[in-house]
């Protein structure tokens, strides 16, 4: 084996979000100034992964709720897009770049899971060309800026998990959920509305189409805030709520149903939601982005 240290670089910057290091670091904090830090200090968040003009603002409500002084490793799961996968992956980066400054991947972490059995290896080509956990590599940089060299991150790509894969992952990852150094960053964005993605639902009663929508996903938001695993995946059963990251918030449901069987008491409260548009007629189309934290008492 090589010895060589692998970077993975931010391919989505200038496009996604500023690949000025001063310009992103201004609007980073625009944001987190308008955020209200009220469940503080955060085990897990659920935030957005979509370019930063449209979610930069809702995601800064669940960064503002990290507590740097205690999290010294950062889990990030964010589903896989492009490339089918039935299990997680790992990268084979050591270090992912940002324009703030370089994260350090958790190679004692990462050597843990491995042992596992129950991870593969994503190519340096499928973590580049994935976003949903690129998109919050700056804010991590931003939220730890203050010990960023007291740091690491395990970024752990999210494949389309069986109910029971969930579990079983939710139960590898439970004993790092438990630990409160450990942070875990969910990323998905919630309903994707509009033919292009193949989900046009549409409750009439609710009004205008995009009230619908967000009727549905605060649905949605209110089974997660319950944390009960089973609820979420019937609640996307009967509804197909298109939410991307519906595998990376089963597996956060699974570790905490099972850190609750220890008796551990755990909160999830959703801070923000917003929609990147409103649907009024069948030709719109709409992403929505939710924020919200853990707080374990």
């Amino acid at each position: 084996m090589s010895n060589q240290v692998v970077c993975r670089e931010a391919t989505h910057s200038g496009s996604w979000y500023s690949a000025s290091g001063p310009q992103l670091n201004g609007q980073l904090e625009g944001w987190l100034s308008q955020a209200q830090s009220t469940f503080r200090p955060a085990r897990a968040i659920i935030a957005p992964h979509a370019g930063y003009t449209y979610c930069g603002a809702c995601a800064a409500h669940a960064y503002k709720q990290v507590d740097p002084s205690i999290t010294r490793r950062v889990f990030i799961l964010g589903p896989s897009h492009h490339v089918a996968l039935s299990r997680c992956a790992l990268s084979p980066a050591h270090i992912y770049r940002t324009p703030l400054y370089d994260l350090r991947v958790d190679q004692k972490i990462y050597s843990d899971l491995w042992k596992t059995g129950l991870f593969e290896r994503m190519s340096l080509k499928t973590d580049q060309d994935e976003h949903s956990i690129e998109m919050h590599l700056p804010y991590i940089a931003k939220a730890m800026e203050s010990r960023k060299d007291e740091f690491s991150i395990i970024p752990v790509l999210v494949g389309a998990l069986s109910e029971s894969k969930e579990q079983e992952y939710g139960k590898v990852l439970s004993k790092y959920l438990a630990d409160p150094s450990n942070l875990f960053v969910i990323s998905s964005d919630f309903c994707h509305w509009g033919h292009r993605f193949h989900y046009t639902y549409y409750d009439e009663s609710q009004g205008e189409i995009y009230r619908s929508i967000e009727h549905l996903d605060k649905m949605g938001m209110g089974i997660i805030e319950q944390l009960d695993p089973m609820s979420f995946t019937n609640y996307l059963k009967k509804y197909r709520n298109t939410i991307c990251g519906r595998h990376p918030i089963g597996v956060l449901l699974n570790a905490v149903a099972e850190l609750r069987k220890s008796g551990l008491e755990m909160d999830f409260s959703f801070l923000n939601y917003a929609q990147s548009s409103e649907c009024r007629n069948r030709q719109d189309s709409s992403v929505s982005y939710a924020a919200g934290a853990l707080i374990v008492h």
